[in-house]
């Protein structure tokens, strides 16, 4: 199988777990969206806490070219550890949401 096959696989596995925690407040829902082209892949969050809509990005995910983009990761302990335990390299997960000066830093590809 094509490792870009796999990864998104494993992309859309792990994020689709979230869809399945509930909230313990609020009438809110974790909803997991994917692109047609299976290149972009986005958990947001939906629903009303009291009288207030909430909508927004917890995680942003974008395959380009042969690496995981991480545009956004709004979750407690992180997407990109979870991704590497499930068999994605570090070095094809570019930690996006890092200014390009701070990413040789990190453990993960730069670009």
């Amino acid at each position: 199988m094509d490792s870009l096959v796999q990864y998104r696989e494993i992309i859309q596995a792990k994020l689709k777990e979230y869809t399945e925690i509930p909230y313990a407040y609020g009438d809110l829902q974790c909803r997991l969206i994917v692109s047609e082209d299976r290149n972009n892949f986005l958990l947001i969050t939906l629903g009303w806490e009291d009288d207030v809509q909430i909508h927004g990005c917890l995680v942003h995910i974008e395959v380009i070219g042969d690496k995981i983009w991480i545009h956004r990761d709004g979750l407690e302990d992180g997407i990109a550890n979870e991704l590497v335990k499930a068999g994605i390299p570090k070095t094809k997960i570019v930690l996006g949401f890092h200014p390009p000066n701070i990413r040789p830093y990190t453990e993960f590809a730069v670009n």
